[in-house]
């Protein structure tokens, strides 16, 4: 204990600042936490608005939290220590501990990929406000933004990436409007795995999941929608894709 103590009033300690050198070590650090909240903030506006669990608070809070560690690795290391990283180095591992609740597993395929991947590099940008890397951060926060929408629209519009859509036909008879549903599916060469029935009144609602590229899902709604048992088919954006 007594060499605890002793340790604690040694000149320099972090606990043991005056207010001048708390100034002067702690300079610029506000507009460097501000920006580090700012690009969290404007990624997270990004993934709120497609409805990803990584949302606003997420994302700030990420970005925030990693430059101020990187801020402090060399405050509280000191002048005088050769290894001013050691608390910023254990944010990569912490991020990727988060970022491994997002991925979830369900049954044939795998989500949340992507939401991991963003909040992992949003600690990077974290981490290059928190240094002092203005420039850095900036370019990369505006790049993720590509990746996430400019990258993501191509995927889908140039037909190169598979996206989940749940798919909601509704008619009177339940029977013929489950053979359609299948008999469209084996045309599309596409199995149903899963196909769940409501009925309200007379009317009933047949929904399944499909996992195909855009072109592969305007030619399944085409074929539901030219069944003559099918009175109307509805598509909804599936949460769990990612």
């Amino acid at each position: 204990m007594a060499h605890l103590l002793l340790a604690l009033e040694e000149p320099g300690h972090m606990l043991t600042f005056n207010g001048l050198e708390e100034a002067v070590l702690t300079g610029g650090a506000i507009g460097r936490l501000l920006l580090a909240a700012f690009l969290g903030g404007v990624i997270g506006i990004d993934r709120e608005y497609h409805h990803k669990p990584s949302g606003v608070r997420t994302n700030l809070l990420i970005c925030f939290g990693a430059s101020l560690f990187t801020f402090l690795s060399s405050v509280v290391a000191g002048a005088g220590s050769a290894n001013k990283g050691q608390i910023a180095s254990n944010i990569v591992q912490g991020i990727g501990f988060l970022g491994a609740g997002l991925i979830i597993r369900n049954r044939d395929r795998v989500s949340g990929l992507t939401s991991a991947a963003t909040v992992w590099a949003v600690a990077s940008v974290g981490m290059a406000c928190g240094a002092g890397l203005y420039f850095p951060a900036v370019f990369s926060a505006a790049l993720i933004l590509i990746a996430l929408e400019g990258v993501g629209f191509l995927e889908k519009h140039a037909n190169l990436k598979l996206y989940s859509v749940i798919y909601e036909v509704r008619g009177a008879d339940a029977d013929k409007i489950s053979l359609s549903i299948l008999n469209a599916m084996d045309r599309e060469k596409r199995r149903l795995v899963v196909l769940d029935q409501q009925s309200i009144g007379e009317l009933n609602r047949l929904s399944f999941s499909v996992a195909a590229s855009r072109r592969g899902h305007d030619k399944l709604l085409a074929t539901l929608n030219a069944a003559p048992a099918i009175d109307e088919v509805l598509t909804f954006h599936d949460p769990e894709d990612d």
